[in-house]
């Protein structure tokens, strides 16, 4: 069962990369792509980086928008994207480097059927932080995995799926989320590592790791999951989120 699933995993990864090459579409195209991918103050550029090769690769339409560009949007502008991502980084500097009216209108959009994946800093961001946070999450706030309490700040984890095996995960400063959402993996101490859910008619997914992490993330750490395998976990969330699609959970 562990070996089939790798393989169809490493299947779609194969898939994946011999597809060619797409483009962010700029935000003065006219055009709405699938995809709006957060790239503003208190994100990792290394991340967002990571998400996007995965989104070139798998030819997804994304645009990126930072602080600014975000603050000049309205509901009616964020409702024309399927998807918004907001990928790992300073939740504090997210909700912070933006107007108050800007998360508003975020929210709305989530509210009235976009979907939204939070990568770590991103699923801190959904919930109920102090920070300018959305509170996507009727209220719940999101605390660190347990491993941040003994001094870890990164460390490969193995995520176990529902039904499916553990996938050793690249974990940094991440969320366990405890309270809200249905579980689709869980840390080894039976917490959450990502979730899902709805907020309104917005489908929600969100992860406290990182399996977009890139090869030279994994330095100094012992992975027993290739990270091609992850990349193509990934890429599943990428997909369920944009196309509304339950993941199998506990």
């Amino acid at each position: 069962m562990k070996h089939l699933f790798f393989l169809a995993l490493f299947a779609l990864t194969l898939s994946a990369c011999n597809r060619r090459d797409a483009s962010a579409v700029p935000l003065t195209s006219g055009r709405a792509p699938q995809v709006l991918l957060f790239n503003g103050t208190g994100t990792s550029a290394n991340d967002v980086a990571a998400i996007e090769t995965l989104l070139q690769r798998s030819q997804i339409s994304y645009s990126t928008a930072n602080s600014a560009q975000l603050d000049g949007m309205n509901e009616s502008r964020l409702r024309l994207y399927q998807l918004i991502i907001i990928p790992g980084g300073d939740f504090t500097r997210f909700g912070n480097g933006l107007r108050k009216e800007t998360t508003a209108n975020l929210r709305d959009a989530v509210q009235h059927g976009v979907s939204y994946l939070g990568i770590c800093g991103g699923a801190f961001f959904a919930g109920r932080s102090p920070y300018n946070g959305l509170n996507l999450t009727s209220g719940v706030q999101f605390g660190f995995y347990s491993v941040e309490a003994r001094g870890v700040r990164k460390t490969a984890v193995p995520i176990l799926g529902a039904g499916t095996p553990a996938l050793d995960q690249y974990w940094e400063d991440g969320p366990q989320l405890s309270g809200w959402g249905a579980v689709v993996g869980k840390y080894p101490d039976g917490t959450p590592a990502v979730v899902q859910g709805q907020f309104g008619n917005g489908w929600i997914i969100l992860s406290g790791v990182h399996p977009e992490a890139p090869e030279n993330w994994r330095g100094g750490m012992d992975f027993t999951t290739p990270a091609r395998i992850d990349h193509a976990y990934a890429v599943t969330l990428i997909r369920a989120a944009l196309e509304r699609r339950p993941l199998p959970h506990f």
